[in-house]
């Protein structure tokens, strides 16, 4: 079932620009939403009581009380008392002063992997996983920051499911898998700043010729978010690519774990193959 994150990434692009002011407002300040009616949300955003009305049909809400319960729906959800971000602030307010720079750092790690835990919708993993199971070839595009995790994910997905290719820019022939797209793909898009071009014009590509998308981003409004289909919503410290890795590969990891515990029979059995082939070919040193 689609929220309300869904709906305006969904929708997006073919909002009024006064719509999109109201869009932005109902990701940014949900408590504001859940607590004001529809004419003040109109003051707060400099717009009117009817844009915001009219974003709600635009949104398929049957109106703005519909769109402002789920949101409350949402903010009442129960909240982790004993969050590691609360004990973090408590205990290491001076920012690691006197402590052991590695454990830090590591510490800042479980942090964000927690961040995102607690953010995450299962609904919405189950349904990524699904698309993944369910797709007879899959493309996997990332650039600069995105490149390793695009890579571990393609290797990895070869290993559990096959039929994954990665999409390298210029050493590939873009034509020959955009040709080859169909709806029976999922192109998987890892995206986050600074946004490569090159990964949304693949993908919008890829995409008009019927292929799904399953886009891992920051933002549910980043250049791929409102391309894709279904959308991983990651949030990583910045810059990404010194400090957001451990949270990207975490989530990687449990999508890959979600598509072997689901599909487990066939991916027992392609484990088992890929691994005699392996020894086949690669000479592999042994440990006495």
């Amino acid at each position: 079932m689609e929220n309300v994150h869904d709906r305006i990434r969904k929708h997006f692009n073919h909002l009024t620009n006064q719509q999109k002011l109201v869009a932005k407002f109902f990701l940014d300040e949900p408590k504001e939403v859940a607590l004001h009616p529809a004419k003040v949300i109109g003051g707060f955003t400099k717009t009117s009581e009817t844009t915001v009305i009219r974003l709600c049909y635009a949104l398929e809400y049957s109106g703005y009380s519909e769109l402002q319960n789920e949101i409350r729906k949402h903010l009442l959800s129960p909240v982790k008392r004993d969050s590691p971000l609360l004990k973090y602030h408590d205990s290491t307010e001076q920012g690691g002063q006197g402590s052991n720079l590695f454990i830090y750092n590591m510490e800042q790690d479980l942090i964000h992997i927690q961040q995102s835990i607690e953010q995450i919708d299962i609904q919405l993993m189950d349904r990524a996983v699904e698309s993944i199971i369910r797709a007879k070839k899959i493309y996997v595009v990332g650039f600069r920051s995105s490149f390793a995790p695009a890579q571990w994910l393609y290797f990895t997905l070869n290993v559990v499911k096959g039929n994954t290719f990665l999409y390298q820019g210029q050493v590939d022939d873009a034509n020959h898998y955009i040709s080859e797209a169909s709806k029976d793909c999922l192109v998987i898009a890892i995206s986050f700043p600074r946004y490569v071009q090159e990964t949304i014009s693949f993908t919008q590509a890829a995409k008009e010729k019927g292929a799904k998308v399953l886009a891992i981003s920051d933002d549910e409004l980043s250049p791929i978010g409102v391309v894709a289909d279904l959308l991983l919503k990651v949030t990583t410290p910045l810059p990404t690519t010194l400090k957001g890795m451990s949270t990207m590969f975490s989530v990687l990891n449990a999508l890959i774990s979600g598509v072997a515990y689901v599909d487990r029979e066939k991916v027992q059995k392609r484990i088992r193959k890929y691994e005699e082939a392996s020894h086949q070919f690669y000479p592999f040193v042994d440990q006495d």
